[in-house]
């Protein structure tokens, strides 16, 4: 029995496939067919969800979630009330077009859960045949720090004071001042990193390391059900002997494509970023953890001299933007075995 569908294909507008909250999602359908072919409807549907499924299926109920932020449905051919159209052969194209909702989180995939945006059309026979296809498209929600706080532009420090070693055989205080550059970051700059340490213990200081931290966290019916926790760029310095001192002077942490803090507008998965100062003692103290919490955004600070107003939201169209090709869709350590927290 020969084909009668020779093509049958979901084409968008934009060939990036990268769309931005509010703006039109348009395109057509296109079929081609060798032969006259009844068809009862060519139905098309827009849909984008946010999926939590942490557990195996035994424990599904639990540790599953999911939220519709996209639910469009539109018949392109067809009515209720009417018969089958027969489609003759050849080419027929379906134009659809749509406005994407405002407030959209972007497309992420993660090991327990994901935000995904696509499209489905489903040719239906009067014989019960039904032919289907899909398109996924993404969805970024820029997040510019010119926006956010002001605070984000300034440098920001934290220090500590901890005692270590035994007091009777002359323990002490060491002493550590970490400074980051500013608060707010994009993917491809990088974390300036300024430290001091001041060792008044008994007890050498294995090594100092500071570390930029992705943490997420999956929810699933309001409660935290999984953590994902990975280092993505470490410097590692020296030892330090009692009595010694070290300081890092303006020591990088590149900062590498990564979906922005937070997805606005997702209420199952939340992404946060850290830079971790830690002092790893050389006997069984405890090590000392310094936490900076830091913003990722999609575009970064902008000189003084320009005006914010001017330039947003007219900024996120320009054609010369990174994404989507920083835009992490695909994370390649997916598959590997997660850290132990």
């Amino acid at each position: 029995m020969p084909r009668k569908l020779l093509k049958f294909l979901i084409i968008f507008d934009n060939t990036s496939l990268l769309y931005f909250p509010g703006q039109f999602l348009s395109g057509r359908v296109l079929l081609e067919l060798q032969d006259d072919t009844p068809a009862l409807g060519l139905h098309f549907h827009v849909v984008g969800e946010g999926v939590v499924r942490a557990g195996s299926a035994r424990q599904e109920r639990g540790t599953y979630d999911k939220e519709n932020y996209i639910d469009f449905r539109m018949r392109l051919l067809g009515d209720v009330d009417q018969g089958p159209s027969v489609l003759s052969p050849g080419i027929h194209s379906f134009p659809f077009k749509l406005g994407l909702p405002m407030g959209l989180p972007s497309t992420f995939l993660g090991r327990y859960g994901w935000i995904q945006y696509y499209c489905k059309a489903a040719l239906r026979e009067p014989n019960g045949l039904i032919h289907k296809n899909h398109q996924v498209f993404i969805v970024m929600n820029p997040i510019d720090l010119n926006m956010e706080k002001p605070v984000l532009a300034q440098p920001f420090a934290c220090e500590v004071e901890h005692k270590m070693g035994v007091a009777c055989v002359g323990g002490g205080l060491v002493k550590c001042r970490v400074a980051l550059d500013r608060g707010g970051y994009v993917p491809g700059e990088s974390v300036v990193v300024t430290a001091f340490i001041s060792n008044h213990s008994n007890v050498t200081i294995k090594r100092t390391k500071a570390s930029l931290t992705e943490t997420i966290e999956y929810l699933a019916r309001g409660k935290v059900v999984q953590t994902e926790k990975r280092a993505l760029a470490v410097l590692v310095r020296a030892k330090i002997r009692p009595g010694g001192k070290d300081e890092w002077q303006n020591d990088s942490l590149y900062v590498p494509p990564l979906p922005p803090t937070n997805l606005h507008g997702c209420h199952l998965i939340k992404i946060s970023y850290d830079v971790f100062f830690v002092i790893e003692p050389k006997s069984l103290e405890k090590e000392i953890k310094l936490q900076l919490p830091i913003v990722l955004g999609t575009y970064p600070f902008r000189s003084t001299g320009n005006d914010i107003t001017n330039t947003w939201p007219d900024s996120v169209l320009k054609p010369d933007t990174h994404y989507p090709s920083t835009l992490p869709i695909f994370r390649p350590w997916l598959h590997e075995k997660p850290e132990s927290n």
